[in-house]
């Protein structure tokens, strides 16, 4: 049995009758492939684990009041933490949208609008914004002007496909006013060629952000209510926690909702936080107004702020790299800057960077901040990493950064083949050579419009390296076993927010984060991984979801 210090405390809970998998042990290397630990059973007390070991050795541990809870014979992990996830943006318009993740046919997915048209008021709006691709569907497309007509003719409705496109129905665009707009910077209208109407596609951030402005959002409390339901959701896939990169769009009022329910001690996932900058041309002034007004890991232990991040400076932002960018030299001052503030400050930095051109100008701002303030023990760490070369993992490693890998490639693979070429795919992102040099990887989706929320899509993705379309495959060197891939969405995530002593494993003394699972994610054939739920999520102790069997 391992013990922890406070193993003399009588149990709060024990979880007998499993199959535990507690993760790397604090104190040893992550993402390596010693040999694993199982164990029947573990107990928790005071919302941490305190001991590991069989049924009976744990079974004698309990006193009276002990809770016994069956696993029978469940796979139990520790509680996924996803490192990349623009939670609190998605939060308050969660209950308002459709979510695709999991949906195989389109089919289904005209079924999910047909039902919420017949549901909802005529004229009230139907979205399903981000977090699904037509290349998750059997059809392999996605769906028309004229089969939205179909199933809601007497609801707009408006589909966005990632941030590739959006399709809207003749509803929408009779609201919208589509047919007399002319291209916005930053987005475009597809017209028929012959008629110069509109199709009901749109592309592009600038039309993106039009549809979304005129669709009525929810008040405060309905902000609240969402986010309480999207938490449900995400306990209901296994996750415990989620590092939130801050990203477009996020002011500091955006943070209410997640604030008012934190004071009111409802949240069920531990939210760790970046903030980034709101507006273009005023990077400077807005990441030193949230560098003098807040403190880095100020919180506690279900919401804390963590560092500046994704978006330092716009003109460093080269989204999904498939567009001519480059990072100009202003933009690159500027963000000399902001990286000197920050490191003055103690703050950690998390940027995004697709192409390794823009990583190779902002390794070459942190090292130069680097000469004069050691920014190795702040875990500054990049989002994406897709094409970082060999020489700029190694310059990454000096400087004891990280990196979170996401899934947004399950999606856009083929896209990205077409733009960087299908050799170049073998190694997007480069897995194994980031382990190799030591650099430290954490696991997400980058959801919820980039990709689906689905830690479990993530998780096949970072094991089997495929596109939902099978068109592309890495190479095995940069595919990682189950036991990494599962290491980096549990303890690699968790460094991010410097707790990895304390979260993403369940030796004694972590705190008792748990998913006891469907089926077996050690066992279960790879291409069931993605359907895998959660039956059971505990946080801190205390049961956030259950299911099945273990349904309250």
């Amino acid at each position: 049995m391992e013990h922890g210090k406070s193993a003399g405390d009588t149990p709060d809970t024990i979880y007998v009758n499993g199959r535990v998998w507690p993760g790397t042990r604090p104190g040893t290397a992550a993402h390596g492939e010693s040999r694993d630990e199982e164990y029947e059973a573990l107990a928790v007390s005071r919302g941490r684990v305190i001991a590991l070991g069989t049924d009976q050795e744990i079974r004698e541990l309990a006193g009276p009041r002990s809770e016994v809870v069956d696993l029978r014979g469940h796979r139990v992990v520790p509680g996924l933490i996803d490192g990349h996830m623009h939670a609190t943006r998605a939060g308050t318009t969660w209950s308002g949208e459709l979510h695709w993740t999991g949906m195989t046919t389109l089919t289904d997915a005209l079924a999910g609008i047909r039902e919420a048209a017949r549901d909802a008021p005529p004229g009230q709006w139907i979205r399903a914004i981000g977090g699904w691709h037509p290349s998750q569907f059997i059809e392999n497309r996605p769906p028309s002007t004229a089969e939205l007509d179909a199933v809601a003719p007497d609801h707009p409705v408006y589909v966005q496909a990632l941030y590739d496109f959006a399709v809207l129905n003749s509803a929408a665009m009779r609201q919208l006013g589509l047919h007399d707009w002319a291209d916005l910077p930053g987005g475009t209208v597809e017209r028929d060629p012959v008629t110069g109407r509109c199709t009901g596609e749109v592309r592009g951030l600038g039309a993106f952000n039009r549809c979304l402005a005129a669709i009525p959002g929810p008040d405060a409390a309905q902000q609240r209510k969402s986010t309480r339901a999207m938490f449900a959701d995400l306990n209901a896939a296994g996750l415990t926690g989620v590092v939130d990169p801050g990203g477009f769009g996020m002011p500091p009022e955006s943070y209410d909702p997640l604030f008012d329910l934190w004071r009111a001690g409802e949240l069920t996932v531990r939210m760790r936080l970046y903030v980034s900058a709101v507006n273009p041309g005023q990077e400077t002034s807005q990441l030193e107004g949230w560098l003098r007004h807040t403190q880095t890991r100020f919180g506690d232990d279900m919401l804390r702020m963590v560092g500046v991040g994704e978006v330092v400076h716009f003109g460093c932002h080269d989204f999904e790299g498939l567009e001519p960018f480059r990072l100009t030299d202003q933009a690159y001052q500027e963000l000399l800057i902001i990286t000197r503030q920050v490191a003055e400050r103690g703050w950690p930095m998390h940027v995004h960077a697709v192409l390794d051109s823009t990583i190779d100008r902002i390794l070459d701002a942190w090292e130069s901040v680097h000469r004069q303030i050691p920014l190795d023990h702040l875990r500054f760490s990049l989002a994406h990493a897709d094409t970082i070369s060999p020489r700029n993992i190694r310059r990454l490693a000096a400087l004891g950064a990280g990196v979170v890998a996401d899934d947004h490639q399950v999606f856009r693979a083929s896209a990205s083949a077409d733009c960087w070429g299908a050799d170049v795919m073998a190694s997007v992102p480069p897995l194994g050579d980031l382990l190799e040099a030591g650099v430290r990887i954490g696991a997400g989706t980058d959801a919820t419009r980039a990709s689906s929320y689905s830690p479990w899509l993530s998780l096949w993705w970072l094991h089997e390296g495929r596109s939902l379309d099978g068109t592309v495959q890495r190479a095995p060197r940069h595919r990682l076993s189950r036991r990494q891939a599962l290491e980096a969405y549990t303890r690699g995530s968790a460094w991010f927010s410097f707790e990895e002593s304390d979260r993403g494993h369940l030796h004694p003394g972590a705190r008792a984060d748990l998913a006891v699972l469907s089926d077996d994610y050690f066992t279960v054939p790879a291409e069931l991984i993605p359907r895998i739920t959660a039956r059971l999520t505990v946080v801190g102790g205390r049961t956030v979801h259950a299911s099945g069997a273990f349904h309250l």
